[in-house]
């Protein structure tokens, strides 16, 4: 299976630069498995979107799969509650 490549948009890179390190380094781990498989293990797509979603703990990682491209493209990380919310 080819490697994919992973992009970190603002938000979500802000979003880890604000989380404690015991909270962002399993949502970083889950971050590198996309590179691996991009559509692992309970992964879900979004109603009305491309998007996907995983889960780590109470925060969610919402991405999109490139896959011509080899490129997944992480457009928000945030606990549960809120992360649906925009």
């Amino acid at each position: 299976m080819p490697k994919y490549t992973v992009f970190l948009s603002k938000k979500a890179q802000k979003a880890l630069d604000s989380f404690s390190d015991h909270i962002a380094e399993p949502i970083l781990n889950a971050i590198a498995g996309l590179e691996r498989n991009p559509r692992p293990v309970g992964y879900k797509k979004l109603k009305d979107s491309e998007a996907y979603r995983i889960r780590t703990g109470n925060y969610r990682i919402i991405y999109e799969i490139l896959d011509e491209m080899l490129i997944i493209k992480v457009i928000a990380v945030g606990h549960r509650k809120d992360i649906y919310r925009q």
